[in-house]
């Protein structure tokens, strides 16, 4: 091992790695420059194992898109229909309540809430969508809301951000998810979703929920057009912002899939790019307590292999997604608990069900059901300060 390292340009990055110190942008770039994918795993590790020790998170949530009818339509989206095209759907506040309820009642911890950017929702539509949920499930967290959905509904009632923020989160809303942030880049963007909130409006939109108290995740979707340089930079900005506000709580890369896209026909991402991402993300985002796999977009299999690749959550039961398979995806709608469990254990790293905000649940009599409680001393970052 120690021929490899000495002749390995990684041997700087890994020196850094072990003493704690903060990676720079050339050593991202060399890290996608580099093939020696067990050494950049390796390092991921390191981290890992210091913010998280043996824990491997999960959650037992439910996943709801609510509409996929959606005003941008961005070349790497399958989901998205044009109002009144075939196949197009707007769930009306009963609906959306009875997707819920079965999960609720088998002891789901989290909602997970987003759509399209529908043109004639107004703004009663989801502050009622909220606290219907809120007051029916009071002590599911809803996690709801991209934060390009939101500032389309800012546009529609005609707020401000943090006027919105403000109103979603005194209805119900407990955080924001990671979606829409694709990849900060003008390019990519200007290439694939014109008329998408632009990078520096999502991190806005971050900055003002954050700033309010409300906790959110953060994504990137890698293998398209976009280069190394160009996700090195989107890790950077999210860098930049956590170091600013201390309000995200994991990072979730997205693999990217093609099918019934504007890009059909573009290949899958491999499963070298989708460790090589996972760590390096691990790496560079040393100020971010998670780094999740999306079992979803990754496959099972592959996101049970990437817990030794740096990350320390596998997301959750999820039910039902839509959105990534309509683009394709293989994998199953949901997983139940015990297959979780089951991938968890077999990589030796310990199961920990979540809450939305990392804290830890205990069940005393099973592992679904009503009955679950938080463990009120676990931080809600998993540990870390």
């Amino acid at each position: 091992m120690k021929v490899i390292l000495e002749s390995s340009e990684l041997l700087d990055i890994l020196e850094k790695v072990e003493q704690g110190e903060r990676l720079s942008r050339e050593d991202g770039l060399a890290l996608y420059r580099s093939k020696d994918l067990l050494l950049i795993g390796h390092m991921a590790n390191i981290v890992r194992q210091r913010r998280n020790g043996d824990k491997t998170f999960y959650v037992v949530n439910r996943h709801i898109n609510y509409t996929n009818v959606c005003k941008n339509r961005c070349k790497f989206c399958a989901f998205s229909r044009d109002e009144g095209e075939k196949g197009a759907y707007a769930m009306d506040i009963g609906q959306v309540l009875q997707e819920a309820e079965g999960v609720v009642k088998q002891g789901a911890t989290e909602i997970h809430i987003v759509g399209g950017l529908h043109p004639k929702l107004g703004f009663d539509y989801y502050l009622e969508m909220l606290a219907r949920l809120h007051e029916r499930f009071p002590e599911v967290h809803l996690q709801a809301f991209t934060a390009v959905e939101i500032a389309h509904i800012a546009e529609r009632a005609g707020l401000s951000l943090r006027e919105t923020l403000r109103e979603l989160r005194d209805a119900g809303l407990g955080s924001i998810p990671g979606g829409g942030a694709e990849v900060f880049s003008i390019r990519v963007r200007t290439e694939l979703c014109a008329e998408k909130l632009s990078g520096e409006d999502w991190l806005e939109v971050m900055r003002q929920a954050h700033k309010i108290g409300l906790k959110s995740n953060a994504t990137m979707l890698y293998g398209h057009v976009e280069t190394s340089a160009e996700r090195i930079d989107h890790l950077l900005k999210l860098r930049s912002l956590q170091d600013e506000t201390g309000g995200f709580m994991s990072f979730i890369p997205l693999a990217f899939h093609s099918d019934n896209t504007f890009l059909k026909g573009h290949p899958r991402t491999t499963a070298l790019l989708d460790l090589k991402t996972l760590s390096i993300s691990r790496l560079m985002l040393d100020n971010f307590p998670h780094i999740k796999a999306f079992w979803v977009m990754l496959g099972v299999k592959l996101a049970q292999v990437s817990l030794d690749f740096g990350v320390d959550d596998i997301d959750g039961t999820v039910v039902q997604e839509k959105i990534t398979h309509s683009a394709g995806a293989d994998t199953p709608e949901e997983l139940s608990v015990e297959e979780i469990v089951r991938l968890i254990e077999e990589t030796g790293h310990r199961p920990v069900e979540r809450d939305t905000l990392y804290r830890e649940i205990v069940r005393p009599q099973s592992r679904l059901g009503p009955g679950w409680q938080i463990m009120e001393a676990q931080a809600p970052y998993g540990g870390v300060s």
